[in-house]
């Protein structure tokens, strides 16, 4: 029996899913996957945008519930320290709460003009003005990080919160062929391949496409 379990909506859909996901096995918790239905009503308000306050994907260990991808995150930093979750390093920890801390409070732009489909994939998509403005912002946290850190990951070479918390981005920069420079194209190739997305990816492939209202995000 998992000592866990976590909650999430789509895998194919849902960033948030992804990254709390991302953070369990990062930690190397033993966790059980409930994927709630299409038919679920905070699911569904999730997956079209439409809830301010996202309650998937939520943790399950033991006595502890937790909702938000950053405090599964700070719940897991605690629980299980040596997995290096953050840098250990206070300067560098720091800075990676910090672009965690961004990614997860912005880019509101990005998420409604690209949101996430693995299984899509537009060759010749129009950002409009917005999207582009986060876009840029975020091309520069990667390059200051990866150029400090010499990657492969932002900040070294193991995964960090901060990580998780950008891999949704890689996603979406490949389902809407985003063009990126050198080193942000090689740190996306790095997440597109990294065994946890591998894994994640093949189960959203199989995963039974339920929120047809999604297509009108197009």
């Amino acid at each position: 029996m998992a000592e866990a379990t976590l909650t999430v909506s789509s895998r194919n859909y849902s960033s948030w899913s992804l990254r709390g996901w991302l953070l369990c096995r990062m930690a190397e918790l033993d966790i059980a996957v409930e994927v709630l239905g299409g038919g679920d009503a905070a699911s569904r308000a999730e997956l079209l945008h439409l809830s301010p306050s996202f309650l998937v994907p939520r943790l399950t260990h033991g006595p502890v519930r937790v909702w938000d991808v950053l405090a599964i995150a700070q719940y897991l930093i605690e629980w299980r320290p040596e997995a290096g979750l953050v840098p250990s390093d206070i300067v560098k920890r720091a800075w990676c709460r910090s672009i965690a801390g961004e990614m997860h409070g912005g880019f509101m732009n990005l998420r409604s003009a690209l949101p996430m489909n693995l299984r899509a994939r537009y060759t010749d998509f129009r950002l409009w003005g917005g999207a582009q403005s986060d876009i840029a912002r975020i091309l520069e946290i990667w390059e200051e990080a990866l150029a400090a850190s010499g990657g492969p990951f932002l900040f070294g070479p193991t995964p960090t919160i901060a990580d998780a918390m950008y891999a949704p981005v890689c996603t979406r920069f490949v389902t809407y062929n985003v063009d990126l420079p050198r080193r942000c194209a090689a740190y996306r190739d790095h997440i597109m391949a990294w065994p946890l997305m591998q894994e994640w990816i093949a189960e959203a492939e199989a995963e039974p496409d339920e929120i047809e209202e999604l297509d009108m995000e197009f």
